[in-house]
């Protein structure tokens, strides 16, 4: 079969998978069944070998050829003419996964303040039942960054031999107190909005433009904000800075919802690759896919030094860095550097390195 070939047609659906079963959870709750959304991109005949699976971070979706453009797509790095790329909205979060707005099969009606406490070790479990749903036996590929990589991680660890490659971006084996508290300072925004405990769709979401705010100060570099938030005159109100957080608060409030931006942070706080596995240097250890962990040099929210940490401690590591002024958020724009980085990644691994 040659996956290069133009004639092949290209797929891009966007499907859901419900899963019918009762689902435990880690907090011993469980949910009543679950649907997850989820985007099949690229070769409809490409084999498992072929498969790379993409998880998206906080406050993202299924459409990974929309917000990581740069590597996604014709032409591009993973190329849908060449893989069968998957990519799903983790569970808990709005855009088409069961979440705190969805309506409990239990009672008829939508879940909110009562929707159970979600772990990232349950969205990888989540996302277990949605690959042997689909029949795939094997992935070439795991990618995930900020939560989608804790996700990514917790699901390298229960895959084992079924995946050859795992790539955390960004991301860590075990949550700090910096980024828990980063997620409660914005969780006490949420919970200041008067509308915060209502059973309405719209519940918190002016908190939620000031999480975002509090939110993007840790998703960029000092730096950033210096070079493209500095008033040049003189002015003692109506900053640049201001109007920009007050925008970015806006945008994510217009298209996502508090509740399940509440329950995602949650999951963030709730990370420990080493829970119940005799810490995280053993569960690290026990990992048998070969891993690439990348870390940002300007990232004030997951530390270059936890990605170095991943790497250090799996049998077969490494570890890559990007250089950038953008903080976190450089893993979503610096797409050459990811470029040269994943190349070589591959090429090095090949080579029996």
């Amino acid at each position: 079969m040659n996956l290069n070939s133009p004639l092949l047609e290209i797929e891009d659906k966007s499907r859901v998978f419900h899963y019918e079963d009762r689902y435990l959870l880690e907090s011993g709750e469980d949910l009543a069944g679950f649907q997850i959304a989820y985007t099949i991109y690229g070769n409809p005949e490409a084999l498992d070998s072929h498969v790379i699976w993409i998880n998206h971070a906080l406050t993202g979706n299924a459409d990974v050829h929309e917000w990581w453009s740069g590597l996604v797509g014709e032409d591009k790095f993973y190329d849908p003419k060449q893989y069968k790329i998957i990519c799903t909205n983790l569970l808990g979060s709005c855009y088409g996964s069961t979440n705190p707005l969805s309506s409990n099969p239990e009672t008829g009606k939508p879940y909110f303040y009562q929707f159970p406490q979600l772990t990232t070790r349950d969205m990888a479990g989540a996302l277990e039942k949605l690959r042997e749903h689909l029949g795939v036996e094997h992935i070439h590929t795991l990618v995930g960054g900020s939560l989608g990589g804790q996700v990514a991680l917790e699901w390298t660890y229960q895959l084992g031999s079924r995946l050859d490659y795992s790539i955390i971006i960004a991301a860590n084996a075990k949550s700090t107190p910096w980024i828990r508290g980063f997620n409660e300072a914005q969780r006490m925004a949420i919970q200041a909005d008067c509308t915060w405990g209502e059973e309405i769709a719209e519940a918190g979401k002016s908190g939620l433009r000031a999480a975002r705010a509090i939110g993007m100060l840790t998703y960029r570099h000092p730096d950033t904000f210096q070079q493209s938030q500095d008033d040049m005159e003189e002015k003692l109100d109506n900053y640049k800075v201001s109007s920009y957080l007050q925008y970015q608060g806006k945008k994510l409030a217009d298209r996502f919802h508090a509740l399940s931006y509440w329950v995602l942070t949650k999951a963030m706080d709730s990370h420990d690759l080493g829970r119940g596995r005799g810490g995280t240097e053993r569960a690290l250890q026990g990992i048998k896919a070969k891993m690439l962990t990348v870390g940002i040099d300007t990232d004030q929210l997951f530390r270059k030094e936890e990605s170095q940490y991943i790497s250090e401690n799996c049998l077969d590591g490494k570890y890559s860095e990007i250089s950038s002024s953008y903080g976190h958020d450089a893993f979503l724009i610096e797409y050459e550097q990811l470029h040269y980085i994943l190349k070589s990644f591959y090429l090095y691994t090949e080579n029996g390195k």
